[in-house]
């Protein structure tokens, strides 16, 4: 079954002009619950998805959680379909993620990832980016989702 629009809240964030919110509306799922506040603007053929690093986020070396670093990468390639490419990421899902950790990220600054389609077919999106945090690179990657059609209530 497809997603309502409304289940997502991606209006203009008044805090920060030329972003979008990318959020669930219901914070009690993932991207709320484990991530926390989410924006996104659109950057000529790419994508930028950003979260706000907080303590919760961290690991016992004081360095952002692989974990959290592979969930905002999976975030933003849907993040990426849904402004760049074909649109409705609802009912789609991951196929494949490959991730190359670089090097570790901070709690004290915003960590992006930077998503670009490679290709785009009826069926399937390929696509590769970076997590950053300013100039330095925590993590390369690239992904393959798998879209499907949105199935029509009987």
């Amino acid at each position: 079954m497809g997603l309502p629009e409304d289940v997502f809240d991606h209006l203009p964030d008044p805090a920060n002009p030329g972003w979008h919110h990318w959020n669930l509306r219901d914070e009690t799922l993932f991207n709320g619950a484990v991530m926390g506040r989410l924006i996104t603007r659109r950057e000529a053929d790419k994508c930028r998805l950003r979260m706000f690093p907080e303590r919760r986020h961290m690991n016992l070396q004081g360095i952002i959680h692989g974990a959290v670093t592979l969930g905002l990468i999976d975030i933003s390639m849907f993040t990426t379909m849904h402004v760049i490419g074909s649109g409705n990421a609802g009912p789609s899902v991951t196929l494949e993620l490959s991730t190359q950790f670089i090097g570790g990220g901070d709690e004290g600054r915003p960590l992006d990832a930077v998503t670009e389609i490679m290709r785009e077919t009826g069926k399937l999106m390929f696509v590769r980016g970076e997590v950053v945090q300013d100039d330095d690179r925590v993590a390369a990657y690239s992904g393959i989702i798998r879209k499907f059609a949105a199935r029509k209530e009987r």
